[in-house]
């Protein structure tokens, strides 16, 4: 049998921190999923954004099998990473690129943005937080306060800016695996981290809508019985509002 300490030990340290992010954030993810029940209730749509990789968060949750349908991505290609990943990480620090981005999208303030960035420092989150601020929408930051913190050297952080903070818990640095004989560090994990809280908290809103009586937009897999039917009635639903379905 291969011997592989290496990833034995980043999948422990993966899941210790999975395990903590209930501990820390339970107070953020029952605050988060009021609002979203709030939004839901008043036909608002919940906006995730996110540039670089953390921008996959906001296609995770984008027309997903057991997701919620009133979640928008917010998507420019210049800050993501498949056709240009040098260029993507120079755009999402440079001030005033992405307000051109967010005129596509009408936030108000019966929405919820969702901003992703585990450094929470970059321009183009910073100023989108501060974009769903000025719409009047309420803002969740999904960050590392350890990572921001440690970066921000007087900087505005998204954490800073945000109703609610949601911490996923990784390093600055984001890797967490020290590699012998260096300084490199290997093993990411802000993306396993950041989607499991993320669908943490619209499973939790989800079932709170059911809970009140109002039934939940749920996409289902697409193989599953009825899944054709009940996916095109949510599609028909939110197409006129969502610019990505």
């Amino acid at each position: 049998m291969t011997q592989t300490p290496t990833a034995q030990t980043y999948l422990s340290d993966l899941t210790a921190r999975m395990t903590r992010l209930f501990e820390i954030n339970g107070e953020a993810i029952g605050a988060a999923a009021a609002a979203i029940q709030r939004t839901a209730e008043a036909d608002g749509l919940v906006y995730v954004f996110g540039t670089g990789h953390s921008h996959t968060l906001s296609e995770e949750v984008h027309y997903r099998a057991g997701g919620l349908a009133f979640t928008v991505p917010i998507l420019a290609t210049m800050t993501m990473v498949h056709e240009g990943a040098v260029a993507s990480t120079a755009y999402e620090r440079m001030p005033g690129l992405i307000a051109n981005v967010l005129v596509r999208y009408p936030i108000s303030a019966r929405d919820i943005l969702i901003v992703v960035s585990n450094s929470g420092i970059n321009a183009a989150p910073v100023e989108a937080a501060r974009h769903g601020k000025e719409r009047g929408a309420t803002v969740i930051a999904l960050t590392s306060v350890e990572y921001s913190t440690s970066a921000a050297h007087g900087r505005p952080r998204i954490a800073d800016i945000a109703d609610i903070v949601l911490d996923n818990l990784s390093p600055a640095g984001d890797a967490v695996i020290s590699l012998p004989g260096t300084e490199l560090r290997a093993g990411p994990v802000s993306t396993s981290l950041g989607a499991a809280l993320l669908n943490a908290v619209l499973a939790e809103a989800a079932a709170r809508l059911q809970g009140a009586g109002t039934a939940a937009p749920i996409y289902r897999s697409a193989n599953l019985p009825g899944a054709n039917e009940i996916n095109q009635a949510l599609v028909t639903r939110y197409r006129p509002r969502n610019p990505h379905l």
